[in-house]
């Protein structure tokens, strides 16, 4: 027999909190003041449901991902344009009074000046951070590119809001074998670009987490973990100072789904020949 899988209903805001909807220069100086001491968790959302009840379980921020976008979308990750994230990060924004960064991915541009432009379009959308990364779909960008291309980003933001946070990202999961001292290289460079937070996904030994969060300070270092456990504790006392789910999150819900559809389909009487 089928198990009912209870869903929790999502709770509607009362009177209070809508009166209490923070503004957009509000939630962008929320967001810097979580980067400046401490360790916060920032889940990824894919849609508006998913951030309504990542807001409602009391985290403080909330990140996009673009693999959990895609999914949602039917699509796979790097398969929707610029015009399409843009998009999406209107919605995330509009259901949640937390402060949201998004996975704008590489920009969706190689050339510095049209990554600016396009990062300008992200910063209308209301969101509090804008992270880069480091890759151009098929291939790393060399730094001195991959250094402008971050330039570019934060004159444009400089231009619209300066209060919005840019992460730099480097992809270094996307190189086997790329050494992890290339990876903090490149992460002092996107620093000194004027990155405010540094982002290396696959840099999670302990070691090197301490030597990465040393060498760019004071800027925050972001993790990402896709193990919940005890284990993410020890990155906060490391000095990392948040760490996001990417992805990981939304494939939970996505390999949940298939196994209870899978199990309905398996109810299903064969058609008659």
């Amino acid at each position: 027999m089928l198990e009912a899988i209870p869903v929790a209903p999502i709770a509607m805001p009362d009177t209070a909190r809508e009166k209490h909807m923070p503004t957009t220069a509000e939630k962008r100086a929320a967001f810097r003041k979580l980067h400046e001491d401490g360790f916060f968790i920032i889940p990824n959302a894919w849609d508006g449901g998913s951030t309504k009840r990542l807001t409602d379980l009391g985290f403080r921020a909330i990140a996009s991902t673009s693999a959990g976008a895609a999914w949602a979308a039917g699509r796979n990750d790097g398969d929707l344009s610029r015009d399409e994230v843009v998009a999406h990060l209107r919605q995330l924004v509009a259901a949640t009074d937390l402060p949201v960064n998004a996975d704008f991915e590489n920009g969706f541009a190689d050339a510095p000046d049209q990554v600016a432009a396009n990062v300008a379009l992200a910063v209308h959308t209301g969101v509090a951070g804008i992270s880069i990364e480091d890759w151009s779909g098929s291939a790393m960008y060399d730094t001195g590119l991959a250094v402008e291309r971050l330039a570019a980003a934060r004159a444009a933001i400089d231009a619209a809001d300066p209060s919005v946070m840019l992460i730099g990202r480097n992809e270094n999961f996307r190189v086997p074998g790329m050494p992890v001292a290339d990876s903090i290289k490149r992460a002092i460079a996107y620093a000194e670009a004027g990155a405010d937070c540094l982002f290396v996904p696959f840099i999670l030994d302990r070691g090197a987490v301490a030597e990465l969060v040393a060498a760019v300070a004071p800027k925050p270092v972001n993790v990402v973990v896709h193990q919940y456990d005890d284990s993410i504790a020890g990155y906060a006392a490391l000095g990392v100072r948040r760490c996001s789910l990417g992805g990981s999150l939304a494939g939970i819900v996505w390999k949940a789904f298939d196994e209870a559809a899978r199990r309905v389909k398996a109810c299903e009487p064969p058609l008659l020949s």
